[in-house]
C-alpha cells in the first residue's frame, strides 16, 4: 500500500495542523494536532495526526503521557523513533522552563491555592518523590523554586542545613515547603508533619520564616497551614 496514504498533506490544506497554527494560532488547535506538529510525520499505519491520538488517549491518560514519561514509553508505539521521542521529550520540557520563567517573573504568593496552581503542573505527575522549597522575598514574590532532595522524605536526608542554606544564599525573606506524593494521596505521614515541625522551629532560630508546606497529589494538595497544622 501507498505510505503517502498516511502522511499529512493527505488532508486538506486548510485542516493541516501547521497551516491551522499559522493562520489561527497554537490556541486553536487540539493537543493530538500539537503533537502532531511536533512528530511531522507518522508511520506506515498512520498520520502524525492519528499516531498522536493514539499517544493521548492510551489508558485514557491524555497529555498525561508525554508530561512525564520516558524514551522507552514513547518508543513503545509504533512510529515512534528515538529521534521522535526525543522531540516529543524536549518539547514538553521546553514548555516546563518557558512556564518557570513566566511564572517567577511575576508571581505573587497569596494562598495555599496560589502555591498549588505554580507548582502542580510540573510535580503532579512525578514518579518519585522530590522536596522542593520555594523562596520568597518580602513582598511574597517567588525568587526561586529549589529541589532539596529525590527519593522518601526522612529527617537526615532533609536536613534544616541544606533547606536554609539556599534560603540564605538567595536573601529568601521567607520559604514554602513543597513535595509530592507518587500515589496521589496527599495525606500527610508521621515523617512529613516532624520534618515540617522541625524546620519552622529552624526557620525561626535564623529569622527565615516557614509559610506552610503543601503536599502535592495528581490535581489535589494538602496544605499544613490550612488544616492548621502550622
Amino acid at each position: 500500500m501507498d505510505h503517502s496514504e498516511y502522511t499529512i498533506k493527505s488532508i486538506p490544506k486548510d485542516e493541516r495542523p501547521r497551516e491551522k497554527l499559522i493562520k489561527y494560532g497554537a490556541s486553536t488547535l487540539s493537543n493530538s494536532e500539537l503533537l502532531a506538529i511536533i512528530l511531522r510525520v507518522g508511520s506506515n499505519k498512520d498520520t502524525a495526526i492519528t499516531l498522536s491520538q493514539k499517544i493521548l488517549n492510551f489508558e485514557e491518560k491524555g497529555l498525561r503521557n508525554i508530561a512525564s514519561t520516558s524514551p522507552e514509553s514513547l518508543l513503545s508505539f509504533h512510529g515512534i523513533s528515538d529521534a521522535k521521542a526525543a522531540q516529543i521529550m524536549a518539547a514538553v520540557e521546553i514548555g516546563r522552563r518557558v512556564s518557570r520563567i513566566e511564572k517567577e517573573e511575576r508571581f505573587k504568593i497569596t494562598s495555599p491555592q496560589d502555591i498549588s496552581s505554580y507548582v502542580m503542573d510540573e510535580m503532579r505527575y512525578l514518579k518519585k518523590e522530590y522536596f522542593k522549597i520555594i523562596l520568597l522575598d518580602t513582598k511574597n514574590k517567588v525568587i526561586e523554586v529549589v529541589t532539596i532532595s529525590i527519593g522518601s522524605l526522612n529527617s537526615s536526608i532533609v536536613h534544616p542545613r541544606e533547606v536554609f542554606l539556599e534560603a540564605i544564599r538567595k536573601s529568601a525573606a521567607s520559604i514554602i515547603l513543597v513535595h509530592n506524593h507518587p500515589s496521589g494521596d496527599t495525606q500527610p505521614s508521621r515523617e512529613d508533619i516532624s520534618i515540617t515541625k522541625r524546620l519552622i522551629e529552624a526557620g525561626d532560630i535564623l529569622g527565615v520564616k516557614v509559610l506552610d508546606h503543601l503536599i502535592i497529589g495528581d490535581g489535589v494538595y494538602y496544605s499544613f497551614k490550612e488544616e492548621k497544622i502550622i
